[in-house]
């Protein structure tokens, strides 16, 4: 199934978008990931991976309200749409299948140093 294949940044995005919901907009999804990951994200990085992400149909935008903050300019809310989600449940199983199919010894190491 490639169509619901998504890279790790992508899915990043993604799942920050669901955590903040009503509130993803660019800024806000940069910040929760560098809250939760303790990683710098580019707001190139993050535009590109939003733009590809809804051109693939896994998210959708809009625009709200203009602000005098902003210059007039609007803030652009993205949501998961019925594709994307199916994308992030496909992605989870994929995840969930490799860690069960892990042999217990595999992770059974012990740490030096």
């Amino acid at each position: 199934m490639k169509k619901y294949q998504l890279g790790e940044f992508e899915e990043i995005v993604m799942l920050t978008v669901g955590v903040l919901y009503n509130d993803a907009y660019g800024v806000s999804i940069k910040k929760e990931i560098e809250d939760r990951l303790k990683r710098a994200v580019s707001v190139g990085a993050l535009q590109s991976a939003l733009t590809r992400l809804e051109d693939k149909g896994y998210l959708h935008s809009h625009e709200g309200e203009t602000t005098q903050a902003r210059a007039g300019r609007p803030k652009r809310y993205f949501v998961i749409t019925a594709l994307g989600k199916r994308a992030l449940e496909h992605s989870k199983s994929i995840r969930d299948d490799l860690w069960k199919s892990i042999p217990k010894i595999a992770l059974n190491v012990k740490i030096t140093g």
